[in-house]
């Protein structure tokens, strides 16, 4: 059996209210970051690409052409997309610039969402009232919050720029407006261990959140944790361990909450450590072997209850 057998997923959520699987289409808005523009610092996080940041976007085609192109790229082509604005902070402009890109992606009559990752200390409250907008015109609205930990140590240790406070009260705020919030997560942060993501996990579910998105931590090239990971100063976690510790926060995650994602990859040369990663399927099969053997979503919530 696969994940949507253990876990409420994205796919199997919009399967559900759609009748079909819909699929993401990646935009690259040409956005940057407060945290390598110079309004927090130059350095980014600890785990980007800064080796990038001077030619930070790969392409020149326009919004409406990167979707024309994502769609034609798809072997399978659904009936319905979701326009997802996923590099970089893509709120971090003036409104009437956010609003017209966001505008020109939802042009055609397939796209039936709008989803737009940023970072938790961008997003003021016209942006909000400008996704509110989007969703009462029917649209699918989903802000996705780069927070990656709970830990205020861990962030000021990784260069995030921001607390927990930050993306406590943006949380709030999206929410109060019915905008529904997928929170990133990174698993594996340097200090950080199993308890971490539990305490992580549980202040996330307490400050209020629809979905998650889990990602294991990966040196790629350029970045200031690849230094560190050459000097032999990096501990990364194997796949194993990867596995063992999503599948406990699955457990410990109630039912209703989507998870978007439970696992990442990237590919060689630019991908470092650890190699597994490099492997698409390796670690989402590890982790449905766990939730097959022990449980999946909201099990240890159950157990409790009994």
């Amino acid at each position: 059996m696969g994940l949507d057998s253990y876990v409420k997923t994205f796919g199997s959520v919009c399967k559900q209210q759609y009748g079909e699987r819909i699929r993401k289409l990646t935009i690259d808005a040409k956005f940057t970051c407060p945290n390598r523009d110079g309004t927090l610092g130059k350095g980014g996080c600890t785990y980007c690409n800064v080796a990038s940041f001077s030619h930070e976007h790969k392409t020149e085609l326009s919004i409406q052409e990167q979707l024309t192109q994502g769609r034609e790229r798809l072997s399978t082509k659904p009936s319905k997309y979701i326009a997802y604005f996923q590099a970089y902070t893509s709120t971090y402009d003036e409104y009437l610039v956010l609003k017209q890109k966001y505008d020109e992606a939802i042009k055609g009559t397939d796209i039936v969402g709008l989803c737009v990752g940023t970072r938790p200390d961008c997003v003021p409250d016209e942006v909000i009232e400008l996704l509110a907008q989007y969703q009462q015109l029917g649209l699918d609205v989903w802000l996705e919050l780069g927070l990656q930990t709970a830990n205020n140590k861990t962030l000021k240790r990784i260069n995030r720029g921001h607390d927990f406070d930050v993306y406590a009260d943006t949380v709030k705020r999206a929410r109060e407006r019915g905008i529904k919030v997928c929170t990133h997560l990174i698993l594996g942060l340097p200090g950080e261990g199993h308890t971490d993501y539990l305490e992580t996990l549980n202040k996330v579910l307490d400050a209020g959140v629809d979905g998650l998105k889990l990602h294991p931590l990966h040196i790629v090239e350029g970045s200031t944790m690849a230094k560190a990971w050459r000097n032999n100063k990096m501990d990364l976690l194997t796949i194993e361990d990867y596995a063992f510790s999503v599948g406990e926060l699955i457990r410990h995650t109630p039912e209703d909450i989507i998870f978007h994602r439970v696992t990442a990859y990237a590919k060689k040369p630019m991908l470092l450590a650890p190699d597994w990663c490099a492997f698409r399927w390796d670690g989402l099969v590890a982790i449905v072997d766990d939730l097959a053997a022990k449980g999946g979503q909201g099990h240890y919530l159950k157990t409790n209850l009994s």
